[in-house]
């Protein structure tokens, strides 16, 4: 089932190049990615369903699909969270949430709409430069009853490159206490930037991997990594 809500491992058109990678592949989880295109948007969720086993899993399966379900009937990316939103609370009256990062991105101009619902954390590599972009941060989506989302938006730049994880990468700590998010995360993704999207989605889960000697990893690691080239000038 977990499988079967993923699009698959990469994508790529003349405006950009999809890469992604989960961890750990064979177990069962509530972390997921998704994405979408049409002639004039691509759309890219990623979903950290809260808690292990089937019943993240489930979870993370009521959400995406009420993402997907709210995205086709051409709503703005607010009215699909707050959908999203009613979905999972109706069916768990709060007692599990679906931390969610949601951004619709238009093809033609790099413009990006951005709704930040939960842990998912988004950074942007340009010019040599890895920082994180800072949005507001929401209440993941089934928290509470008829929760109201706010839209974010930021711009694009050819050359850019966007690095989405959830927080079982972000906020996963070693034996010292110290995230892999404070440092080594923008470290990891720095040393990736000549690398392909698929490879550095997994740079990060191996650089995560080592940041914890080798061990097992003790929560979902989902990374999507994008890089922008922007319209052609035939497409503008």
């Amino acid at each position: 089932m977990q499988w079967q809500l993923l699009p698959g491992r990469g994508f790529e058109s003349d405006a950009f190049t999809l890469g992604a990678h989960l961890e750990p592949a064979y177990a069962v989880g509530g972390d997921n990615f998704d994405w979408s295109v049409t002639d004039d948007s691509l759309s890219i969720t990623v979903t950290d369903g809260q808690g292990h086993g089937i019943q993240a899993a489930l979870l993370t399966s009521l959400t995406v699909n009420a993402l997907r379900n709210a995205r086709r009937a051409g709503i703005s990316l607010t009215d699909q969270a707050c959908l999203a939103d009613q979905a999972v609370y109706g069916e768990y009256g709060g007692r599990l949430s679906a931390p969610s990062l949601l951004l619709r991105i238009e093809l033609a101009t790099g413009r990006t709409c951005a709704v930040d619902a939960g842990s998912p954390q988004l950074f942007r590599h340009r010019e040599g430069t890895v920082e994180r972009v800072g949005l507001d941060a929401q209440l993941p989506l089934g928290m509470f009853e008829e929760t109201q989302y706010n839209e974010e938006q930021f711009s694009l730049e050819p050359g850019d490159r966007l690095i989405i994880v959830s927080s079982g990468v972000h906020a996963s700590q070693n034996e010292a206490g110290s995230s892999f998010g404070d440092l080594a995360l923008r470290e990891t993704i720095a040393a990736a930037r000549g690398a392909s999207t698929h490879e550095t989605a997994r740079a990060v889960v191996d650089g995560l991997m080592q940041y914890h000697g080798g061990e097992e990893l003790s929560a979902d690691a989902a990374v999507l990594c994008l890089d922008w080239r922007g319209a052609q000038p035939s497409e503008r």
